[in-house]
């Protein structure tokens, strides 16, 4: 191999990983989103986290993540607006991504 194809390996692993990464963080930011929702809804144990999965779910509606965000506004109606909706949704990608680092 050449230095040229070894660098392209490189590129194309690190690109693969990143993107993997990328769909973890995003689906535990779901999950997380998710628990948060069920407890406005007043959803505890099983019932929490069988409503955090349904927002996983959602997220493979269509590409980007305004599937997750119209799921959750809408069951929770006027318990959450959706700008404070799209805070949780940063707020806990950024948690999300701290604990997948942490896990590594």
């Amino acid at each position: 191999m050449t230095t040229f194809e070894d660098r392209e390996n490189a590129f194309e692993n690190k690109f693969a990983h990143d993107e993997e990464m990328k769909f973890k963080a995003e689906a535990r930011r779901n999950k997380l989103l998710g628990l948060w929702a069920a407890g406005l809804l007043g959803k505890t144990g099983d019932a929490s986290e069988a409503y955090a999965k349904e927002v996983i779910v959602a997220d493979f509606e269509e590409a980007g993540h305004e599937d997750v965000l119209r799921k959750v506004a809408g069951d929770l109606g006027d318990r959450a607006t959706e700008t404070e909706i799209r805070a949780q949704m940063e707020s806990l990608l950024r948690v999300a991504k701290q604990q997948l680092m942490d896990e590594t």
